[in-house]
């Protein structure tokens, strides 16, 4: 066991900076005023049951990400790539990521098979835990969806997200309400990037807020059920939507690969 620790902290210190450590960032970076999920406010103690931290080291927040049920979470492909299962810890049951209400181990990462093809698509995957969940009024699942997201449904984004472009994150849980941008508006904002496709969905409320450094891998919730993860932007709030996975468009290969099935669907 110690043997097995000490390799997986020299693979960790020898590693350049992982990106799961913030969102993807694309465009010019903000050199002002930035913040944790930037202008929103900190989320009642149980008010995301779901809401996890991936730790390489147990007291070291790098991504969020979120229960699907007992034995599996959900986060951004990003913030898994350059780790081995050893080092991706899971904390549960907490508004506090360096107070863990629960730490569970992981015995398998599931990366999307089309992960980065082209260049900022897919960016989903699955951890699967070595042993099942421990649920209580602090965690809990989140429901998958069962329809797309319309305009006009709210979206709630919760992370521990930096206060500025990256820096360190946040002690206590943030929480941010936001509206759905229609992807042809998304995709004219960003100059028809090729970085963004029918596998993504934009976020936006206002400038000054949005998501930020830390917040990469997190759960957007609407009408009860999880239809976002934290994916990539322009950091942090400065009047463009943030791009997120659509989990209504990955669901054949959630559902796939929670079942044990090795086919690709994208």
């Amino acid at each position: 066991m110690q043997l097995l620790y000490l390799s997986s902290l020299i693979l960790l210190l020898l590693q350049p900076p992982n990106p799961c450590e913030s969102k993807r960032l694309v465009g010019p970076i903000s050199r002002g005023p930035s913040g944790r999920i930037k202008g929103g406010q900190e989320a009642e103690i149980g008010f995301a049951p779901y809401q996890v931290s991936l730790q390489p080291i147990v007291g070291s927040h790098n991504c969020g990400g979120a229960i699907l049920n007992e034995q599996w979470i959900i986060t951004a492909g990003h913030c898994v790539e350059n780790y081995i299962p050893a080092l991706v810890n899971v904390i549960t049951g907490t508004n506090k990521w360096a107070e863990p209400g629960a730490v569970y181990y992981t015995e398998s990462i599931h990366m999307h098979c089309m992960y980065d093809q082209p260049y900022m698509h897919n960016d989903i995957a699955l951890v699967k835990l070595t042993q099942n969940i421990t649920f209580n009024e602090l965690t809990q699942p989140i429901a998958l969806p069962t329809r797309p997201v319309h305009s006009g449904d709210e979206i709630v984004l919760t992370g521990w997200g930096a206060e500025e472009a990256y820096g360190s994150s946040v002690e206590n849980l943030q929480k941010l309400t936001l509206g759905f941008v229609p992807f042809e508006e998304c995709y004219d904002i960003f100059n028809q990037t090729s970085s963004m496709g029918v596998g993504h969905i934009c976020t936006f409320s206002r400038e000054g807020e949005g998501s930020c450094h830390g917040d990469s891998g997190g759960p957007l919730v609407s009408n009860g059920s999880l239809v976002g993860v934290v994916n990539w932007g322009r950091p942090c709030g400065v009047g463009f939507p943030d791009v997120q996975a659509n989990v209504y468009y990955y669901l054949d290969w959630i559902r796939s690969k929670i079942s044990g099935n090795s086919l690709c669907y994208y």
